[in-house]
């Protein structure tokens, strides 16, 4: 978002000369929302000053949506979807509305229509093969939906050509340079939005814990940081965000690692939480019910000398989501604020305090998951490295789906290989 761009596009506008247009620097000016803050809350905070009254409109609106979070957890894991997808659009919508208000006097041709057709054929990408990944008996069974699984790249491919297509035959005269750039901002936005959205589903279908867990510590590391900076803070973190201080960060990151390991300890101990997000081909409904790993089972750990001398505790037990939970803290607590210094960084170039004003005293959507977003790229990655071996489950729906002699050919091989281990003449003598 080069200030340079702006002052060179809005020399191609007015048909100014290259000198005249050199000497325009400024930033484009987006509309500042008006304050949406209900009447009730203004009239009953009306004799505070800004600083407390913002601080209760926070506080009052955080309660409302921790409720709101506990209502769409009970309520199951395809709500939590649902959920996620609307999150998904509306941050899509706040971020390409600013550069529609930015450039909207350049009438440029299907900029909205296009950016809303690329989230269309990214969607439908991402979403169709999660789809497949986890509805795969259901897929097989279905006559039309085998045909769009199987074609399913290829239709993604054609439908985004098209819209390539289309981009390319909008082009308009002395507004290329404008269009390329807005092209950016439509897949960039796509990147950050959409595939993020796409990890927190699949981090879902690991078990929700790991969506409840994350998505909880950055709430934490959110309101303690402003708690512990609003009394204490002092001295300025970062010049991105003036109002961040570094009693805010270090208060936030205590208590978010201490907030990490009790709810983990409290959420661990429910098959509804811990198991994978599956679903059940006899009911056509999605189950959350299994054998919990290891991962979620109360083991012995010995502590140091210097916490057992200061404890007066040889050992501790723990379940060992507990130990992965201080990676997910101190993630969220020392990386993730990094995607709001980003969001307000993004702010700034564009002269706006928040993203919009969907939520009095927070900002838009976005305002609340800059933070997020990168915190579900870390669990995917965390999960994928440290966590998720081979699934027998998925394997085994692979191998339904090759012809017969395909299957014969793989069983004969296995057997194959098990008769040489000495696997297969012990299990055969067992079973006899």
């Amino acid at each position: 978002m080069e200030m340079i761009w702006y002052s060179e596009l809005k020399g191609e506008k007015d048909g100014a000369s290259d000198s005249e247009a050199k000497v325009d620097s400024g930033v484009p000016e987006v509309p500042v929302p008006a304050d949406d803050t209900p009447v009730v809350l203004n009239k009953a905070l009306s004799g505070l000053s800004s600083r407390w009254k913002n601080w209760w409109i926070r506080g009052i609106l955080t309660l409302a949506m921790i409720s709101f979070f506990f209502l769409i957890i009970y309520l199951g894991p395809m709500v939590l979807m649902m959920i996620v997808l609307i999150v998904q659009i509306k941050c899509f919508q706040e971020i390409i509305t600013i550069g529609y208000n930015v450039y909207h006097s350049y009438h440029l041709p299907w900029f909205r229509t296009l950016s809303w057709y690329f989230l269309l054929c990214v969607n439908y990408f991402f979403y169709g093969e999660t789809v497949t990944d986890y509805f795969f008996t259901l897929v097989q069974r279905e006559e039309p939906l085998r045909i769009l699984s199987k074609y399913h790249r290829f239709i993604s491919f054609a439908l985004y050509l098209t819209g390539f297509c289309m981009f390319v035959l909008s082009l308009v005269k002395k507004h290329y340079r404008l269009q390329f750039y807005m092209f950016g901002w439509t897949h960039v936005t796509l990147l950050i939005v959409v595939t993020q959205s796409h990890l927190i589903i699949h981090n879902l279908f690991e078990g929700m814990i790991w969506f409840i867990v994350p998505i909880s510590c950055v709430i934490c590391n959110d309101i303690m940081a402003y708690m512990f900076g609003f009394f204490f803070g002092r001295t300025p973190l970062i010049k991105l965000s003036p109002k961040k201080t570094w009693e805010g960060f270090i208060g936030g990151l205590f208590s978010t690692i201490v907030f990490g390991i009790m709810f983990s300890y409290l959420m661990a101990g429910y098959r509804y939480f811990v198991c994978p997000v599956e679903f059940n081909n006899d009911s056509n409904r999605f189950q959350v019910d299994c054998e919990p790993s290891e991962l979620f089972q109360l083991q012995d750990y010995i502590l140091p000398g210097v916490l057992q001398s200061f404890t007066g505790w040889s050992t501790v037990r723990l379940y060992p989501f507990q130990i992965h939970s201080i990676a997910l803290s101190s993630f969220a607590s020392i990386v993730g604020p990094f995607g709001g210094f980003f969001a307000s960084g993004f702010k700034r170039a564009f002269k706006i305090k928040d993203f919009a004003n969907t939520i009095p005293g927070h900002g838009g959507i976005m305002d609340r998951f800059d933070c997020q977003y990168l915190m579900a790229t870390f669990v995917n990655v965390y999960i994928a490295s440290f966590i998720r071996g081979p699934n027998p489950s998925k394997v085994i729906q692979q191998l339904l789906a090759l012809r017969v002699d395909q299957q014969l050919h793989i069983f004969n091989s296995l057997k194959a290989h098990l008769t040489e281990k000495g696997l297969l003449p012990a299990l055969e003598g067992a079973a006899a």
